[in-house]
């Protein structure tokens, strides 16, 4: 079944006409795309930063794992801030004046 989502790491669209592979990277920015990051169990506001109660626990959330549960994500950064955005942010909250 075709899957949509958007990269983690830069925003960008992806299409993808069967499931995403393991070793799938972002024609954009390089970023793996099977990565918890991209998948819609990812939350990091919950233990172990992922919704699905019986996953492994997986360390580093933005690289490609082999982790069963992964299902394309619809949320990506579209809906949020960029990492750029965030770091901008940091900066001028710590910045004197």
């Amino acid at each position: 079944m075709p899957a949509t989502l958007f990269c983690f790491s830069c925003g960008k669209s992806l299409n993808f006409q069967d499931r995403v592979g393991i070793r799938e990277t972002c024609l954009h920015c390089g970023a793996d795309v099977h990565a918890c990051k991209n998948c819609q169990h990812y939350d990091p506001k919950v233990y172990q930063e992922c919704l699905e109660p019986v996953a492994d626990r997986v360390r580093e959330k933005d690289r490609a794992n082999y982790c069963d549960h992964f299902t394309p994500g619809k949320k990506g950064i579209q809906n949020g801030l960029s990492q750029q955005d965030l770091l901008n942010q940091a900066e001028a909250l710590f910045r004197k004046k």
